[in-house]
């Protein structure tokens, strides 16, 4: 089977097949760095992680560029009030790049945790003014554009006069924006339409983020950061554009018209691939509700929401039971079963180390056409996980057939006389198969269950329990296996110490 995606543009189903084989450029929207990440901002770059990765196993070379906006987004994601780093800053009382820098370090760090490969580019909206400038430029001198008091808006009804249909994406009309847009808006009276977008805003005095531009000092709008960047890095044509399902619109409706009425038209990315949305226990999930969770909330167990804390792996599988266009329900019911499966999978990687599926040719049964029939059966089962890949990353059913497969994995195991019908090969195979999905595809890793601090107090209380029992030959053993690894046991008037040896 040969790749297929679901393009939002066309709503339907298509093989992929990249503009310049074998290189396939891949372009997601990243987050606006004025906070710490919730668990919904995970759900994108998981995906497109998967996607990426099934892309290189494919032998695709994939340029990944996953944006940071530190500029130019609005509270409210409008084209009035307040940029969302400005107000964090004054909030704290810092320069908006400090928060910026801040938060940044803090995504990669979450993402690095989620087991998300590392973007090959990762422009900042901030350090692509001038390409931004030019974008405008560009589009004003087409006629899209126009300025009002140093402002600069995209003309939507304009463009639409062209027969460029501003809302072919989300499959909104022009008529329904109107009817359902308030001229009374606060900024709407510099627009020639409700429907217009900003692309360029002047500055008030009291503006954090301003740049130089043609039309007076301002800052960007927060559509055109992508547009600007996917084309400087991507091309003006390129593969896949990737971002959640609420960023459909305005967001990437506006990507497409900019893009269009640029001097390089086209729609930009071929495929446009949208993840779905995320709730918890049945709702959208939103601070005046109170369920809001950060990543590192869960991962500390310090949400009201949550009982307990969930590793980072739990989470990545948890959203790997889901097709990446289906809506996802979050509670500790279903992270807890999450936690099962991925650790199931683990041990299903432990299993095929400790040696437990090797058979030696002379302990096969001669058989063959026994042999060729349970060794096709294998192999078969081990193909399933890839052809569910190829049908629009369809990770549940991928998953199901990894976990169809580690149960025969466990059939052979128990019974080496089941194990001897099957060729080496073909369990080798199967072995390399359930590696590639579970490791290299899905980026599933295991994790540590306890720290070292952890191990050794527990060490150490096998030791003092010992010492209570005067069970001295589990004393001298325990002392003994420490020291092993560097750790002395000192026993004190208060009780027992431990220090790193000096020999």
């Amino acid at each position: 089977m040969s790749l297929t995606l679901y393009n939002t543009l066309s709503r339907k189903k298509e093989n992929f097949e990249p503009l310049h084989p074998p290189l396939v450029g891949l372009y997601l929207c990243g987050p606006t760095v004025y906070n710490d990440a919730h668990l919904g901002n995970a759900r994108g770059p998981i995906v497109f992680d998967v996607l990426t990765r099934y892309l290189r196993y494919l032998g695709y070379q994939v340029r990944y560029v996953r944006n940071i906006t530190d500029v130019g987004h609005l509270v409210g994601d409008s084209d009035e009030g307040e940029d969302k780093l400005a107000k964090a800053a004054r909030a704290q009382k810092l320069e908006p790049m400090q928060v910026a820098q801040h938060y940044t370090v803090r995504y990669r760090q979450a993402m690095a945790a989620l087991g998300c490969l590392p973007p090959d580019i990762e422009p900042q909206a901030s350090g692509h003014i001038t390409e931004q400038i030019g974008l405008i430029t560009e589009i004003i001198g087409r006629g899209l554009a126009y300025e009002v008091n140093g402002s600069v808006y995209f003309d939507v009804p304009r463009y639409n006069a062209e027969g460029l249909n501003y809302g072919r994406l989300s499959g909104r009309v022009v008529e329904e924006l109107l009817a359902n847009t308030r001229a009374e808006l606060a900024g709407q009276d510099e627009k020639r339409s409700p429907t217009d977008f900003a692309l360029w805003k002047n500055a008030a005095p009291e503006h954090l983020m301003r740049w130089p531009s043609p039309w007076g000092e301002g800052f960007p709008g927060w559509h055109l950061e992508c547009s600007a960047m996917s084309r400087k890095y991507l091309g003006a044509e390129f593969d896949i554009h990737g971002g959640g399902l609420d960023l459909m619109f305005p967001h990437h409706e506006c990507e497409i018209a900019q893009n269009e009425a640029s001097n390089t038209p086209g729609t930009g990315a071929r495929f446009w691939l949208h993840n779905n949305m995320l709730t918890v226990n049945g709702q959208k999930m939103s601070k005046s509700l109170g369920n809001f969770v950060t990543l590192n909330e869960m991962f500390q167990g310090q949400s009201a929401v949550l009982s307990q804390a969930y590793s980072p792996m739990t989470l990545r599988f948890f959203f790997l039971q889901a097709q990446y266009r289906s809506p996802i329900d979050l509670s500790d019911e279903a992270l807890q079963a999450a936690r099962k499966g991925f650790r199931k999978l683990m041990n299903g990687l432990r299993l095929l180390d400790s040696g437990k599926l090797t058979v030696k040719s002379e302990e096969l049964k001669i058989d063959e056409q026994k042999l060729a029939a349970n060794s096709q059966q294998l192999t078969a089962l081990a193909a399933k996980p890839f052809d569910f890949l190829n049908d629009d990353l369809n990770t549940p059913r991928a998953v199901a057939a990894v976990f169809d497969l580690l149960k025969r994995f466990n059939t052979l195991a128990a019974s080496p006389a089941a194990l001897a019908e099957v060729s080496p090969e073909a369990v080798a195979e199967a072995a390399a198969a359930y590696r590639t999905v579970v490791s290299d595809i899905l980026g599933l890793r295991d994790e540590p269950r306890a720290s070292a601090e952890d191990l050794l107090a527990l060490a150490l209380g096998f030791y003092q329990e010992a010492k209570s029992e005067k069970a001295y030959d589990k004393v001298d053993q325990i002392r003994t296996a420490l020291k092993g690894q560097g750790i002395v046991i000192k026993d004190t008037k208060t009780g027992v110490e431990w220090a790193y040896s000096e020999e």
